[in-house]
């Protein structure tokens, strides 16, 4: 009987985790994009997506032909878990799977992600913490 009224009302987690899947399909869809880069091109990228951010210490530019820094952490968000992805694929051998990005993004969000012994806690906490390091600030693991 609980399950059907589980499924009637729905799982709370689920619930929590639906604002979150689209940003997984951005980040999928990105992956063959990620995998052309070369090395080098990898702090190119952190450069990039900093100078898209639009922080105290990078306002909004006036000059014509460079790229407004109007964007915020959650709009870099899959560009920014497809290349930490790309990297951990490339210097561990470990590719992170959709779960793990889910986790990536309920850490960014400031959420607890509960996640059993051996399912890559470790390896999430790479997401959030690049991500958010691109302000400049500093972060904390």
């Amino acid at each position: 009987m609980f399950g059907a009224i589980k499924g009637f009302f729905g799982d709370s987690d689920e619930k929590k985790l639906k604002p979150f899947r689209g940003n997984v399909d951005g980040i999928n869809a990105l992956e063959e994009e990620m995998k052309a880069l070369a090395v080098e091109a990898f702090p190119q990228k952190t450069a990039e997506f900093r100078q898209r951010l639009h922080t105290p210490l990078n306002p909004p530019s006036e000059e014509e032909g460079r790229k407004q820094a109007d964007e915020t952490l959650d709009e870099l968000l899959p560009e920014a878990f497809a290349l930490v992805r790309e990297a951990a694929r490339r210097t561990l051998g470990e590719r992170h799977f959709d779960v793990q990005l889910l986790g990536g993004q309920v850490l960014h969000n400031r959420g607890i992600a509960e996640m059993r012994t051996g399912e890559g806690k470790t390896l999430v906490a790479t997401l959030p913490a690049y991500l958010n390091a691109l302000e400049g600030k500093g972060v904390h693991v």
